[in-house]
C-alpha cells in the first residue's frame, strides 16, 4: 500500500527533502506532495497565467487563487498531511493547510516545537497526532506499515 502525504509548511529551507530521504532510507512506500517550493514561481504564477496585474494587490490575489487551487487538489488526493510549524518564519500558510486538512477529514500530523504549544493549542487539539520533530512524524507514518 502506497500513501500520498501532503507536506504543509514553510518553503524556505530543505526540510521536505530531509524527510523524503529519511522515508526512502526506511523504505516506506510514500509519495510526498506539497506546495510550490520555488518561491518566485509561487509569487509569479498568477501573472504567468493571467497576465500582468494592475498592482501588487491584484498580483498577490491572482497568485493566491492559483496556489490555493493547486493546494486543494493535492490535499484532496492525499491520504494524510504533515504540517510543520517552526519558529523562524510566519506560519499562516501552514495553519491554513492544516485547517483545510481537518475540514477535509484528512489524517493530520502536526509538528511543532514546545515553544509553540500555547499558540497552536486549538489546532493541535484537532490534529490526529502532535509531535515535536520530523523524525517523530516519520515514525508515526512508519507505524502504519507495521
Amino acid at each position: 500500500m502506497e500513501l500520498t502525504v501532503y507536506l504543509a509548511g514553510q518553503i524556505h529551507d530543505d526540510w521536505r527533502n530531509e524527510l523524503k530521504e529519511k522515508a526512502k532510507q526506511k523504505e516506506l512506500p510514500i509519495t510526498f506532495v506539497g506546495p510550490q517550493e520555488n518561491h518566485d514561481r509561487s509569487d509569479d504564477i498568477g501573472e504567468a497565467i493571467m497576465g500582468e496585474q494592475p498592482s501588487n494587490v491584484y498580483r498577490d490575489d491572482a497568485a493566491s487563487s492559483v496556489n490555493n487551487f493547486r493546494t486543494q487538489v493535492l490535499l484532496q488526493k492525499s491520504d494524510a498531511v504533515v504540517a510543520l510549524f517552526g519558529e523562524k518564519y510566519k506560519q499562516w500558510n501552514t495553519a491554513m493547510d492544516a485547517s483545510a486538512a481537518i475540514q477535509l477529514g484528512k489524517p493530520l500530523i502536526l509538528v511543532r516545537p514546545e515553544s509553540l504549544v500555547h499558540p497552536l493549542k486549538e489546532l493541535s487539539n484537532q490534529a490526529n497526532v502532535t509531535v515535536e520533530t520530523l523524525d517523530q512524524a516519520l515514525d508515526v507514518l512508519a507505524y502504519i506499515y507495521e
